[in-house]
């Protein structure tokens, strides 16, 4: 993408996911910060950073900064497209697409470090900017990806990219910005674009309020336990975990249960008391139904008119058959191909599951119906029955800081010969963060790493890595990466323990770290993550792999007091254990993709939706009407498609794992874990970036196209 319209989507997907809690009130530090507006000429956000990698100075920026420092970024991001399409001489690429490359430093750099910040560790007056400069920066990219003096010259140089010296890269730059453009609307009448740029504003204001409601709704939502009684079944940390958010919020004596983004919660596989594990699931999946300031349903229904309105006005039948365009899927019918094929053999599974479940509670007399709410709680009865295997025996073994350092690092340095190192002397937004220099195998310097793994109530759900400075070889930055988890913070003096789950999250999450870390591209448009969004999964799931490679493996699972190996007989349970449940997770999964596409589809002459009664029709005409398995997230909670950047994209998970389980058959091809494979991963997909056609990209490297037989394989749908 150009700059300006990767900006766009940067700060789109740092809405992707639902945040717990804003803090109701300001702290005293923020107060003091907020109260006056420094002077521009001191603003930090409006001149590179001195510090290593130009990383953030967050300990000088002041949340007042923000929107001046908006204000003018946008001023000189104009002033500077307006001399490109100003310009007298012939358009070329010097003179127009990398001149547009170079474009808008100052607005990418705010961009980048307060969206990260807003979607980590918001507050009120973060809040607030957010929503004041969203529908401001919709305006100021249309004002650009609308105008006709620039496409012009962009349309010039397109035309002639065939009869001009262009290495491949500026080939790209120049084939992939004219997309855009195109996409963004440049050739519509002039009408045309004044009634694009309404819906564009509504659209974005509207993303951003469905965004803060949730926010809100997920805070109402915990679930708060007088009781501890109830909370039979949770580990003594896990108990510890609950009465420390109870005190933050300044309900002592109490514990809480916050939500997570998801329509399962955490807590459900050990809860004993039955009417709490119904609570908490019901608060979870009606969190933004209540019919007060934080139901989402009037939003969503808009939303999905606009969406409809602005394809049409684009010349598409659809919001999705217009986001597809440019993906590897192409067209929806591809992508609910993909879904509805799976369908079959993941609810029979599913249906499978279910049954072995019901057989348990018959056998305990327990005298009712499996429910949504039981399924984690019995699963885990089934798995110690089936494989003997216990959550709980497994947790020691994986402690937070040495799964990171002997196995999401050691992996990394097996593979491609990188190295970590902490660096102390570089602020952060937060005391839990850390961050790492990376090394590069010939001990060069190669990217700065943060990690903020801890829920809070002021962060989003969920897991995501981004980039504060982005690998740029014109301007010669290098990347400076992030990662974010919301995994249960020990009380103090506990270990954090982690499930296998948050283990794979950890290396899924570091796989998107390597791709913007590697990342050798010139123009940054095309640089690192920007690439589709069927594809930018690919290199995070792929990472996951490594974590349970017998290398790896016996690296990192060792016991946080002892220090002993897991035992073997543990490790055997766990693998044969692999596909355990993947019924349930395949359809949650599914039917929350195939909602996206429903809502997608929808035309723009279709009536207004009645968001319940949409939902539960779609989810019935796709056959994933299971009531034991709501979707991973229901209509009203789905931030990924209303707030975020997914809308008709959330299939892209599941493209991205055909690639990535088809590309781990090439590493067991030709030996596995080892450092030529890295290499040849690296240098052929990782720091490629958008360089390529990503279909052909892929073949380059595997010498075919994909094929699903891994993926069904892998998941036991086979």
């Amino acid at each position: 993408m150009t700059r300006h319209l990767a900006l766009a989507a940067a700060i789109t997907l740092a809405l992707a996911a639902c945040q717990q809690q804003a803090p109701e009130n300001k702290s005293a530090d923020t107060e003091a910060k907020s109260a006056a507006v420094t002077p521009a000429s001191e603003n930090p956000l409006l001149s590179p950073s001195t510090l290593p990698f130009q990383a953030p100075p967050f300990d000088k920026i002041k949340d007042s900064d923000y929107l001046p420092a908006f204000e003018e970024g946008m001023k000189q991001h104009l002033a500077e497209i307006r001399k490109i399409a100003d310009n007298t001489e012939a358009p070329t690429f010097a003179n127009t697409f990398e001149a547009m490359e170079r474009s808008g430093q100052t607005l990418t750099r705010v961009s980048r470090i307060f969206f990260g910040l807003v979607q980590a560790d918001t507050n009120p007056e973060r809040e607030k900017t957010q929503k004041e400069i969203t529908p401001k920066l919709a305006a100021h990219q249309d004002e650009i990806s609308l105008d006709p003096k620039l496409f012009a010259r962009i349309q010039t140089v397109y035309d002639q990219r065939d009869k001009l010296e262009l290495d491949p890269q500026q080939k790209r730059v120049v084939e992939h910005t004219y997309e855009e453009f195109v996409r963004a609307g440049a050739k519509l009448s002039d009408t045309d674009k004044a009634a694009l740029r309404k819906l564009n504003v509504e659209e974005s204001s509207l993303a951003t309020d469905f965004h803060t409601r949730l926010v809100a709704a997920a805070a109402a939502g915990a679930v708060v336990v007088d009781d501890k009684a109830k909370l039979d079944g949770l580990s003594e940390g896990d108990i510890a975990a609950a009465a420390e958010a109870a005190k933050s919020r300044k309900l002592d004596g109490k514990w809480v249960l916050a939500l997570q983004n998801t329509t399962q919660q955490p807590v459900l596989d050990s809860l004993k008391d039955r009417d709490l594990r119904a609570k908490i699931i019901e608060a979870s999946e009606t969190r933004a139904e209540h019919n007060d300031g934080n139901d989402t349903r009037k939003i969503i229904q808009r939303l999905a008119q606009l969406r409809a309105q602005k394809a049409k006005l684009l010349g598409f039948d659809s919001y999705a058959a217009y986001s597809l365009g440019d993906q590897m899927a192409k067209t929806p019918d591809k992508a609910l191909k993909l879904l509805s094929d799976t369908v079959p053999a993941a609810t029979a599974k599913a249906r499978g599951e279910i049954a072995k479940m019901q057989a348990v509670i018959d056998q305990q007399k327990g005298g009712f119906k499996l429910a949504a709410s039981d399924w984690d709680f019995y699963a885990e009865q089934v798995r110690k029955a089936e494989y003997d295997l216990d959550q709980s025996q497994i947790k020691p073994y994986f402690e937070l800081d040495n799964v990171l350092q002997n196995g999401v690092f050691y992996a990394a340095n097996q593979l491609y010969g990188i190295s970590f190192k902490e660096r102390k002397d570089i602020p952060t937004y937060h005391a839990d963060m850390k961050v790492y220099e990376v090394f590069d195998k010939d001990g060069s310097s190669l990217a700065l790493f943060y990690t903020d793994y801890f829920k809070r109530d002021s962060k989003s759900g969920g897991a995501w890595m981004d980039v504060f400075v982005e690998q740029d070889g014109l301007a010669g930055t290098k990347p400076v990466v992030y990662n974010v988890c919301n995994f249960t913070k020990p009380a103090p003096g506990q270990p954090a323990l982690l499930s296998f789950d948050d283990v794979t999250t950890l290396f899924h999450e570091f796989g998107h770290a390597l791709h913007g870390m590697f990342s050798n591209v010139k123009y940054p448009s095309i640089a690192g993550t920007s690439t589709s969004r069927d594809f930018v999964e690919f290199p995070s799931q792929f990472n996951e792999h490594w974590a349970s490679d017998p290398k790896v493996f016996a690296n990192y699972a060792k016991h946080y007091k002892t220090g002993e190996p897991m035992p073997e007989a543990l490790v055997e349970k766990i693998k044969k254990s692999r596909t355990f449940n993947q019924g349930y997770a395949t359809t949650e999964y599914l039917s929350a993709a195939l909602l996206d596409l429903a809502w997608h589809t929808l035309p723009a002459d279709a009536p207004v939706q009645d968001v319940d009664k949409f939902e539960a029709e779609a989810l019935k005409r796709f056959k994933v009407d299971l009531p034991e398995v709501p979707p991973r997230y229901r209509t009203t909670y789905f931030d990924h498609i209303w707030g975020g950047g997914y809308s008709a994209g959330y299939y892209a998970y599941f493209w991205s794992e055909v690639l990535d389980d088809d590309a781990f058959e090439w590493f067991k091809e030709h030996g596995g874990l080892t450092a030529e494979n890295g290499q040849t991963f690296r240098d052929k997909i990782l720091s490629r970036g958008n360089t390529v056609d990503l279909a052909t990209l892929y073949r380059e490297f595997r010498g075919k196209d994909p094929s699903v037989e891994p993926l069904l394989e892998s998941r036991g749908l086979k």
